[in-house]
């Protein structure tokens, strides 16, 4: 029997085995993002062994009682869906949805993940984050995300009602928005000694994260070594400029960037 070159291409090609998609902020106001995310879950996501959700998946999180809201009811839903095939699913806390709990994670049948968070596949020993807590230079913001971060903290707000944090989410929302026009642009990207340090931590080669919504890959020489930074795009297919990529790491130690059509793009 003659196989088609194409054909034979086609089963050559190496498995995925891990995507990693960051800063969706996921909202009901933004319903193309939304689709865009879910069409992902239903056609990308099933291709592969793991999918890393590296944070700010939701644009804000009030807390795990807000699950039964409709429409965090239906991203619940297509997260469950895609577990429910065999595909692992991880989850990294952003700034925006780091008071997702158990309750979230057993609802979607995914793995909270420590930020950060160092793994092996495919041979490859990386490290992800989410990178907000890299972004030293902004000293306002590191000061609240230590505020926000303390387990205490989180407890005396959790305890408030859901009507009264959501309040306070959008008021915290609207005056980190003032904040930013009025800060650098390099204040808010990562600093490059903490990135240094982290690499030099964890005694890996390979990072990625998310948060400054640059996608881009950062290439370093230390010790004569070769390690890279890749940094995610946040997703918005709701605004005048749509953008979002994800990124694949295949069977065998590949990491290619891909457009939110599956087209795969530069690094």
């Amino acid at each position: 029997m003659t196989i088609s070159s194409s054909a034979s291409n086609k089963q050559a090609q190496p498995l995925q085995a891990a995507l990693f998609v960051s800063d969706l902020h996921l909202q009901a106001a933004m319903p193309r993002t939304t689709e865009a995310f879910f069409n992902f879950l239903h056609t990308q996501a099933t291709k592969t062994q793991r999918l890393y959700l590296l944070g700010d998946i939701f644009e804000a999180w009030a807390g795990d009682d807000d699950i039964p809201d409709a429409y965090n009811q239906q991203v619940v839903t297509e997260l469950r869906n895609l577990s429910d095939r065999g595909i692992e699913v991880f989850w990294i806390a952003g700034n925006r949805d780091f008071l997702v709990g158990e309750q979230f994670a057993k609802s979607c049948n995914l793995t909270l993940l420590p930020d950060p968070f160092v793994t092996t596949i495919a041979d490859r020993l990386l490290v992800l984050t989410h990178g907000d807590a890299y972004c030293t230079d902004d000293a306002a913001y590191m000061q609240f995300r230590a505020q926000v971060r303390d387990a205490e903290w989180q407890r005396n707000f959790l305890n408030l009602p859901l009507i009264q944090r959501k309040a306070i989410i959008e008021n915290l929302r609207a005056g980190s928005r003032a904040a930013q026009r009025d800060k650098s642009y390099d204040i808010m990207d990562v600093n490059n000694e903490a990135i240094a340090g982290l690499f030099a931590q964890t005694a890996t080669a390979i990072m990625i994260h998310g948060h400054t919504h640059r996608p881009a890959r950062h290439d370093y020489q230390a010790n004569g070594k070769t390690r890279v930074r890749y940094v995610l795009s946040d997703w918005d297919l709701d605004g005048a400029e749509p953008r979002g990529d994800w990124l694949a790491l295949d069977t065998t130690g590949t990491i290619r960037r891909f457009d939110l059509y599956g087209v795969e793009i530069g690094n």
